[in-house]
């Protein structure tokens, strides 16, 4: 799914389009968002997986949830680093079964995450969870990190909800987060801010944050 392939709503997301429905659009897309989201052989612009690893021990074992085509995996494996592979669409499950990775499908509302890690990443997929269950959502990852882990998240920016069609007409439902909400929220679970950074992408303003486990939680 690319800038190009969408149409956005505003305000109140009409609730035909959900996490669920949003599964269902991207179970026909695996191969084309690989394709559009494949790493740059000449470029090594991972500010946030850098982060990442400069906040935990070699050999430390993470939960990806929303893995998609595994690149993010790939970077953090090839540096040491055990990934547990995850994700809602049995299309991205299957796309790095052919390429040689493992992955499982994991809902990541209703299944159990395991546990605990040494850290969780959620890149750019959290912001399909309807608004109402996100908080949960945190809650769970929250108890799958040990003390002293760390939570990586990149979440879209903003107020309310949309709903976003791609070019085969499936509705993917987002919703927008103000910066200081989500802090405040995984504040309350015992995730203190470590990093983060704001920027404009092709869908919109989106946040990355990496966040640590308070010990005394």
């Amino acid at each position: 799914m690319t800038a190009s392939d969408i149409a956005r709503g505003s305000g109140k997301a009409n609730r035909s389009a959900s996490n669920t429905s949003t599964l269902v659009g991207y179970e026909g897309c695996a191969d084309d968002y690989a394709q559009t989201t494949a790493p740059k052989l000449e470029a090594d612009d991972q500010p946030a997986l850098v982060e990442l690893l400069k906040a935990i021990e070699p050999g430390s074992c993470l939960l990806e949830i929303g893995s998609g085509p595994g690149w993010d995996a790939d970077w953090l494996e090839e540096r040491a680093l055990f990934v547990r592979r995850t994700d809602g669409a049995e299309s991205f499950v299957q796309f790095q079964a052919s390429r040689g990775r493992r992955a499982e499908r994991l809902d990541v509302i209703s299944d159990p995450l395991g546990g605990p890690y040494d850290g969780v990443l959620a890149l750019h997929v959290l912001q399909h969870v309807e608004r109402e269950l996100l908080p949960s959502v945190f809650a769970r990852i929250a108890e799958a990190i040990r003390d002293d882990g760390v939570f990586l998240l990149a979440l879209r920016e903003g107020e309310g909800e949309s709903v976003e069609i791609g070019s085969t007409g499936s509705e993917y439902y987002v919703a927008l987060w103000p910066r200081a909400e989500i802090i405040a929220a995984l504040a309350v679970l015992g995730l203190g801010l470590l990093w983060s950074h704001s920027f404009d992408g092709r869908e919109g303003r989106w946040l990355t944050a990496l966040f640590r486990k308070d010990m005394s939680e």
